[in-house]
């Protein structure tokens, strides 16, 4: 008997929890780095808000933007052209944006991630040694001709580099983010503000004070 009753309250208890978990939905992407708390305002947004759908036109699903080339004189030799809620208004919540990305010859869009979004990266224009390491150090790489595609999970750290010492190349990113965001790991390790301490970057690179500091000016930090 005391058995029988067990099994029914068991029944109930996983019943119950079923019923509760079929009701509790997760909590949507964040679309920023963090959102501190406003305890004076009832009301938020993770994105932008939207204009009266009578007021929409074909121009708000459509842009030029990505056919322009960008600047890549910079210490790595590379730009990226992104496709916003200002150049292409009819993306906002769509969860998504394209990238242009151009890359000097011999250029790099250096080890990055994205916290945000996996990435699907398309060469345009040139030859390009794409690749990503996963979490256990592995590291995947790939050479890509015109027309060949690659892509870079969800967070993980990815890099781009033009293998032509000479022609620039072009390539074209989707992401599955409406702001996917981006770190890249040298720039977020010696360049922040305010600065890592210094014995935290000997230790954790294997490297002495004077070489933190030439890093540091190299960098900009």
């Amino acid at each position: 008997m005391k058995t029988q009753i067990h099994f029914h309250t068991l029944q109930l208890l996983l019943f119950t929890l079923s019923l509760f978990l079929n009701q509790c939905l997760s909590d949507p992407d964040p679309l920023q780095d963090y959102c501190i708390a406003d305890n004076k305002n009832t009301f938020f947004l993770n994105g932008l808000p939207c204009i009266d759908p009578k007021q929409a036109t074909s121009s708000h699903f459509a842009t030029s933007s990505l056919s322009k080339p960008g600047n890549t004189t910079n210490m790595f030799g590379f730009s990226v052209t992104p496709t916003n809620t200002i150049n292409l208004p009819g993306l906002n919540t769509l969860g998504l944006v394209l990238v242009r990305v151009d890359i000097a010859g011999n250029g790099i869009v250096p080890p990055h991630s994205h916290p945000r979004a996996s990435e699907v990266t398309t060469c345009i224009k040139g030859l390009l040694l794409v690749g990503f390491v996963d979490t256990s150090n592995r590291a995947f790489t790939q050479n890509l001709s015109p027309g060949e595609s690659f892509v870079f999970p969800k967070g993980l750290v990815h890099f781009l580099y033009n293998r032509d010492s000479k022609q620039p190349a072009i390539a074209i990113s989707g992401l599955n983010s409406q702001n996917p965001g981006a770190q890249i790991a040298s720039i977020a390790t010696f360049a922040s503000k305010p600065s890592i301490p210094d014995e935290v970057l000997k230790k954790a690179f294997q490297i002495n004070g004077q070489e933190v500091d030439i890093i540091r000016k190299k960098l900009g930090g």
